[in-house]
């Protein structure tokens, strides 16, 4: 049974209204055994991330009669702040939740009242934020630990009271900078989803830029009571390593990316930790790394105690589309000629599910390697051929004509017609082109992050896809000389309409909720964090560190709306490590969409689909629109679907939950037919995969939900079945 007093003592200096308040608490939780099962203590349930819980008290029968059971209200940002929008997947261990919030605070909640526990700010008070997916527990026998990451650096807190753990790292955290390629002082690696666990290591991935002077992506292994950095993969080889051969030979020196920002999944049996690496940088012109790219865009298994490579397969070869793998391999089993294989499936931004024996990497069904259109870009070589599997069909739309153009208004219709007729589009591996290209599904399509969940009682994989086509548009920069001459407010403005118009607008009135407003930026963050957030980046935005440069000035008088004088000084535009002498194109519309002029997709409906496939057979057994935009559904027509970044889970009980879209519904499907039973309006969007577990033998369904301008920090909401 649990020691109540031991869990007590951390509270003897506190208030006595904290002490009975944790007294009634662990006082209930006395009654559960300590080998109760865990329904969801890792992110996305368990190691093989299927997102998956055995849990049937919540089931088709009854799902109706879901209901509110409490709800946990944050209050990490100050009032008048932009409505934070949480990614956090929540775990249970042994009835408290562990969860961290839009601003990366890290919370302890009672899992059965919502009741607080205990905080703990990882920016010590400072400005803070950045995108988190949530938390990872370790245990050795009385020693409970949550590891987390704020910014870059790597925390280890005590599980029962959220003080950090001095004897780990330094004071309870460790630099994640340290151990990458360059200068720790100078680079800022970022974190955005949980590491995993295997024996007494923690591995972890991290976010870098996606610019030219990248950080490589190297996947690490630190000691989880000590650490201590135990082993390094370089995801972009050194000299002597496999796979240095598909890279110039100093590529290493300065190439980026080929990270796992999304998570990893675990065999802990076979003692294989399996990746999913993104592209290599900069995302969309690689004249600067002619050549497959290895790691990029790969499956990677490697051996989790040693780090050593066991096999890969790469989904894109050279990419210059943005194709991360976005999610964590699903560890799956299926059958084949009448046996039960273990394996792995890995779903893709451009919309193909690969499936690969968990051993040896081998495919489970047909791969072609097919031509694809050759670069026209000066300096640029695309890879002649890219990987098709045969089965599973894709789950997202890879192509669209002019017929699948939308005709809200004839001026709108004529306007996108021309645009389409104007770009140059082969297909699913158009390189990009001077003259503009069309992707589809484009960089947020096909699965996102939220990734797939498995179900292993019928084999089915269910995964949300988004249809969203965008416009690149390449143009080749010369910073330096388009910034000569200016004064600092110009310069900034050059940066501006250079690097973020794309996603915030010339007018700066962004595309909400995705990409903010910076309209009145002045009035909800003070200079000293927009300059931090520029630097350090998060979500889908970059850190633009070497970008800015010398420039911080200017970029912060734009935005500011501060006029300087053209005398000002103007210093030289340096932008980090890369091949010397290469020239740089950008993609200055990237992770944009492509629209009419009134703001309406280009693309038919749906823009966002439910599917669930069968894993043995590689068959579809169902495919349903998700998320509605009223506005834009067409009378007498199925739901248009809606983008979302959010993943499914999926219970024993039947049943399939999801949310994430604009809608801001939580919905229930059965998981067998598809048919949607249950909704629920949130406050907010929840752009967090849910969990669902059980204290004392009740079933909870939870879900991180986003801010309010009343409650900018948002909430998380729990709910479950009336007594």
């Amino acid at each position: 049974m649990i020691d109540v007093p031991k869990r007590l003592a951390f509270l003897l200096n506190k208030n006595t209204a904290a002490v009975l308040t944790a007294f009634a608490f662990w006082g209930f939780m006395a009654y559960q055994t300590d080998n109760e099962e865990r329904t969801w203590s890792i992110y996305k349930a368990d190691s093989h991330s299927t997102s998956y819980a055995r849990l049937n008290q919540i089931n088709p029968s009854n799902v109706t009669q879901l209901q509110p059971a409490w709800t946990f209200s944050m209050q990490d940002m100050k009032t008048g702040a932009r409505p934070g929008r949480s990614e956090c997947n929540p775990i249970v261990v042994d009835g408290v939740m562990y969860a961290t919030s839009a601003r990366h605070w890290v919370y302890a909640v009672n899992a059965a009242s919502g009741e607080q526990i205990w905080s703990f700010d990882p920016f010590d008070g400072a400005e803070g934020g950045g995108v988190s997916r949530g938390v990872t527990y370790w245990e050795e026998g009385n020693d409970r630990r949550i590891l987390v990451t704020g910014g870059d650096q790597l925390f280890a807190l005590d599980a029962r009271t959220g003080k950090p753990i001095t004897s780990f790292g330094k004071n309870g955290r460790v630099s994640m900078n340290v151990g990458m390629r360059d200068n720790p002082e100078t680079i800022s690696v970022i974190p955005t989803s949980p590491g995993i666990v295997y024996k007494d290591l923690l591995i972890m991935g991290a976010e870098v830029s996606e610019l030219y002077g990248a950080q490589p992506g190297y996947i690490r292994a630190y000691h989880c009571k000590t650490g201590r950095l135990v082993w390094t993969f370089h995801t972009i080889p050194l000299p002597g390593e496999p796979g240095y051969e598909t890279w110039p030979k100093d590529a290493y020196k300065y190439a980026g990316g080929a990270n796992d920002w999304a998570g990893m999944s675990l065999d802990p049996e076979r003692g294989l930790v399996f990746l999913a690496l993104g592209s290599p940088s900069y995302d969309f012109y690689g004249a600067d790394r002619i050549g497959k790219n290895l790691y990029g865009n790969s499956v990677v298994a490697l051996d989790a105690a040693t780090g050593q490579y066991r096999w890969h397969f790469q989904t894109v070869h050279h990419d210059l589309w943005d194709y991360d793998l976005p999610a964590p391999p699903n560890l799956v089993t299926v059958e084949r000629d009448g046996k039960r294989v273990d394996a792995v499936a890995q779903v893709t931004k451009h919309g193909f599910i690969f499936v690969f024996d968990r051993e040896t990497g081998q495919p489970l069904f047909p791969i072609e390697e097919r031509p694809v259109p050759a670069s026209t870009i000066p300096g640029e070589q695309a890879w002649p051929t890219q990987p098709f599997p045969l089965k599973p069909k894709p789950f997202a739309r890879q192509y669209m004509s002019e017929q699948d153009l939308t005709h809200y208004t004839d001026a709108g219709h004529d306007s996108i017609v021309k645009k389409y007729r104007s770009m140059r589009y082969e297909g699913l591996f158009t390189p990009p082109d001077l003259k503009g290209t069309l992707m589809l599904p484009g960089s947020r399509g096909g699965a996102e992050w939220g990734g797939a969940a498995y179900d292993p009682a019928s084999s089915v994989l269910f995964v949300k896809s988004n249809d969203s086509p965008e416009i690149q548009s390449m143009v080749k920069v010369d910073p330096e000389q388009e910034t000569r001459n200016m004064s600092v407010f110009q310069q900034g403005k050059a940066l501006y309409m250079t690097y973020c118009v794309a996603c915030h607008g010339k007018d700066k009135n962004g595309d909400e909720p995705t990409y903010p407003s910076l309209i009145g930026l002045k009035n909800r963050m003070t200079r000293e964090a927009a300059l931090d957030k520029i630097k350090k980046g998060g979500g889908k935005m970059p850190a633009f560190a070497s970008v800015i440069k010398g420039k911080e000035k200017g970029i912060i008088a734009f935005l500011y709306e501060r006029e300087q004088q053209k005398s000002d000084a103007v210093t030289k535009f340096e932008t980090g490590k890369t091949k010397e002498g290469a020239d740089r194109y950008l993609n200055l519309t990237a992770y944009g969409h492509f629209r009419d002029p009134d703001g309406n997709p280009a693309l038919r409906p749906p823009w966002g689909t439910l599917s669930a496939v069968n894993l043995t057979t590689g068959d579809y057994v169902w495919q349903t629109p998700l998320g509605n935009d009223e506005k834009r559904q067409e009378k007498g027509t199925p739901e248009t679907g809606q983008e979302g970044s959010a993943g499914p889970i999926v219970t024993s009980g039947g049943l399939v939950f999801i949310s994430g879209t604009n809608d801001r519904k939580l919905r229930a499907f059965d998981k067998t037919t598809g048919k949607l039973i249950w909704a629920t309006t949130l406050p907010a969007v929840a752009n967090a995969t849910p969990c669902t577990y059980s204290v004392r033998g009740k079933q909870y369904v939870a879900i991180s939900v986003g801010g309010t301008d009343k409650n900018p920090s948002g909430s998380i909401m729990a709910f479950a079945l009336p007594r």
